[in-house]
């Protein structure tokens, strides 16, 4: 059976590739491989996100979930530099890759480190979450994610998340509003539903 993105350890045989793209007003230089997400390119609904993203506080402590090789969370630390960026994932491959790509673009104001979901995140302070989550992992995990953001965020802080909508945004939009009481969709483009809630 082959590896998904979100396996711990990708048994997927190592095949780096390097390529460059800009986000957020910088040009960026990943290092990608096999066993990662979207290894070829920074995916469609990531750079939605990153690029919709408004932070409400331009020093603030955000959270990168499911980070892969670090497109969101590298280009915001950059966009943000007086902010404090951490990015997690389950799989170690892209947990180094994320690592690498902060050194090849010279980004220190990230934390990168392991965490299934939010379960191994110690800080319940974030300003703003954001998440591209791993559909393929199933409902329940993305719905976990969701739950968990809300316990991590602090009074006033903010879940961003991206989905498409012929995989799940509509319930998706449905379970956060049951969490949250209440769910924004900031924008809606080419099937995919960039969505924000508060929390209050």
């Amino acid at each position: 059976m082959p590896d998904h993105y979100y396996t711990r350890n990708p048994n997927t045989e190592s095949d780096p590739l390097y390529w460059e793209f800009q986000l957020k007003g910088s040009n960026l230089r990943f290092k990608t491989d096999n066993g990662v997400f979207s290894k070829k390119e920074v995916d469609y609904g990531s750079r939605l996100l990153i690029e919709t993203y408004e932070a409400h506080k331009m020093d603030g402590l955000l959270l990168d979930v499911g980070c892969g090789y670090g497109p969101i969370g590298l280009s915001l630390a950059k966009a943000y530099p007086n902010a404090k960026v951490h990015m997690v994932d389950v799989n170690s491959r892209a947990l180094s890759l994320a690592k690498e790509n902060a050194e090849i673009n010279r980004i220190n104001n990230v934390q990168v480190y392991e965490s299934d979901r939010l379960t191994g995140i110690a800080e319940s302070n974030f300003d703003a979450i954001l998440t591209n989550p791993p559909i393929r992992a199933g409902k329940q995990t993305v719905h976990e994610i969701f739950e968990q953001s809300y316990e991590h965020l602090t009074s006033e802080g903010e879940l961003w998340t991206v989905l498409q909508k012929k995989q799940g945004a509509p319930s998706a939009v449905d379970k956060i509003t049951e969490i949250f009481g209440d769910a924004q969709i900031v924008l809606k483009k080419k099937g995919y539903f960039i969505i924000r809630a508060k929390k209050v």
